[in-house]
């Protein structure tokens, strides 16, 4: 079986600190090819990859201003699908752009559908859903207009997040600085709670970290640490008390919230999207729907076993399940065609 997987090329594969797409596609290709399965990685020049690479984006457009998304993307989707007969599979994480090849090409296209960035991709994605296979990274992220192959979880690399059994006593939000995530309302629980507050991520939104974030940020009971990369994750992850992911959108599933429970870290999570999913409520974490249930639920991490957060993070969310998953969806795909 010959692979091609196409990343997205915003970021590094696998990125250097935020890229929770490339991390995906990463994952994808080092699992397959350390099963013997031919993979291809069309990704940034940059890319790290023990599979072949091919690349037309020397510099990944979010890293560099100077180029243009638009054109790269182009050069990069074509590339891969003007040598589409090379391939047994195409392995779309990408978005909804490389569909519109799909019917040009005789490989069969599999996209998994790292959630929906507007409702106005939609009308792509119902365009070629008969054409090609979608698969979803959560169940509460599928869509009822469109058809799925499967939903396949998006997968973990259990020695990058070793298990810490005693932690700090410091509360975590990790992720995107966005309202989405909930950034300020991380903040207020940990104020309401007396605990120390450690934020790390990307800031997307400016105005929100200038208005809502940083007039907090003391270096004493709110640090900020920036977009960290992989040894300063899988740090604050491990040693922190709770990871708090209060969310104000329907997550399509977050990366950081499997993460944590691998490093053993609890989640206390506002019940949205895919959060019962990756959740075991009072188990691995809590689900709450309001602030004041959240800073409740502080006061009950101490009654969880952070080696049933390990447990279950390794039981559903590990690299190994999620790229057997991926060949069984390859299989079924080929057994069609």
């Amino acid at each position: 079986m010959k692979v091609a997987i196409l990343s997205s090329i915003a970021w590094r594969t696998p990125p250097r600190k935020y890229g929770p797409w490339e991390q995906v596609a990463s994952h994808v290709a080092e699992g397959l090819h350390a099963k013997g399965i031919e993979v291809t990685l069309f990704a940034t020049t940059d890319s790290v990859t023990n599979a072949r690479l091919e690349a037309t984006c020397k510099v990944p457009y979010a890293e560099d201003l100077n180029v243009d998304p638009k054109v790269a993307e182009c050069l990069h989707i074509s590339n891969l699908m003007e040598k589409a007969d090379e391939f047994d599979i195409i392995h779309n994480h990408f978005d909804f752009l490389p569909l519109t090849y799909s019917r040009l090409v005789k490989t069969p296209v599999v996209t998994t559908i790292h959630g929906f960035s507007s409702p106005k991709i939609l009308e792509v994605y119902k365009k070629y859903n008969a054409h090609t296979a979608y698969v979803s990274i959560s169940n509460s992220d599928r869509n009822a207009g469109l058809d799925y192959i499967a939903t396949v979880y998006n997968g973990i690399d259990s020695a990058d997040f070793p298990f810490e059994a005693n932690p700090l006593d410091y509360l975590l939000f990790f992720g995107r600085i966005h309202p989405d995530k909930g950034t300020s309302e991380a903040i207020e629980i940990a104020r309401q709670t007396g605990r120390k507050l450690v934020i790390a991520g990307l800031i997307q939104d400016e105005a929100y970290f200038e208005q809502k974030i940083k007039p907090f940020i003391d270096d004493t009971a709110v640090v900020y640490y920036g977009n960290v990369g992989p040894q300063e994750r899988k740090i604050l992850l491990g040693n922190a008390f709770a990871l708090l992911h209060p969310v104000s959108f329907d997550e399509p599933f977050g990366l950081s919230v499997a993460e944590s429970m691998f490093s053993g870290t609890p989640v206390i999570a506002f019940n949205r999207g895919s959060m019962p999913e990756l959740i075991q409520d009072s188990k691995t974490g809590f689900l709450v729907r309001t602030i004041e249930e959240a800073i409740q639920a502080v006061g009950r991490i101490g009654q969880l076993n952070r080696s049933d957060c390990r447990r279950w993070a390794e039981a559903m969310f590990s690299k190994d399940k999620m790229v057997e998953s991926y060949i069984d969806v390859y299989k079924k795909i080929l057994s069609t065609e």
